[in-house]
């Protein structure tokens, strides 16, 4: 956005809008957005704006290419500076998901997480561990939580392997962290 001919300035609302247009390369019917991997955009002197993103795990082999997709959607639509953050901590996690994104990637065929992460830091010292509950995946298939666990992992690192047992199909599951 050229400000200097009388467009009008950049909109951080503007920009959320955009880049929630930009699929994540791993899963493409969920945006970077619904994702949770945008943490923060900040628009500063007309067309100038900084984006703060978060892998969803350290080291994930996607983020230079959210990176690029993230600039440039935004430099597509006339936005002259792009400047990336990457944010480490705090470590990104499913809690970030949208509700819209959840419902994405069940009807993309994958069990979004089923539950909050939650903090367990508490659990040290001399404190007697509870076993954690049996979490029941539910099917994005069938919608049967008559399923098991196959392989802690999927097709990708933050993804589990599950079956159905009733409709006998295997579907990768998002796993919660």
């Amino acid at each position: 956005m050229n400000t200097a001919a009388g467009a009008a300035a950049l909109d951080a609302a503007q920009v959320w809008a955009w880049l929630g247009d930009v699929p994540d390369p791993e899963i493409p019917v969920i945006s970077v957005v619904d994702l949770g991997i945008v943490r923060a955009v900040d628009v500063t002197a007309g067309d100038a704006c900084t984006v703060t993103i978060t892998p969803t795990y350290s080291g994930c082999p996607a983020m230079q290419v959210i990176a690029d997709a993230v600039t440039e959607a935004l430099r597509s639509h006339g936005v002259a500076k792009v400047t990336l953050v990457s944010q480490l901590s705090p470590a990104w996690t499913t809690d970030w998901m949208s509700e819209t994104g959840k419902a994405k990637l069940k009807g993309y065929g994958i069990a979004p997480p089923q539950q909050q992460v939650i903090d367990i830091s508490g659990l040290r010292g001399g404190v007697k561990r509870q076993p954690m509950p049996k979490l029941d995946v539910i099917c994005p298939n069938c919608g049967s939580t008559h399923t098991q666990l196959t392989s802690q992992f999927g097709s990708t690192p933050c993804k589990a392997l599950y079956k159905c047992i009733d409709c006998r199909e295997p579907f990768d599951y998002f796993k919660c962290h």
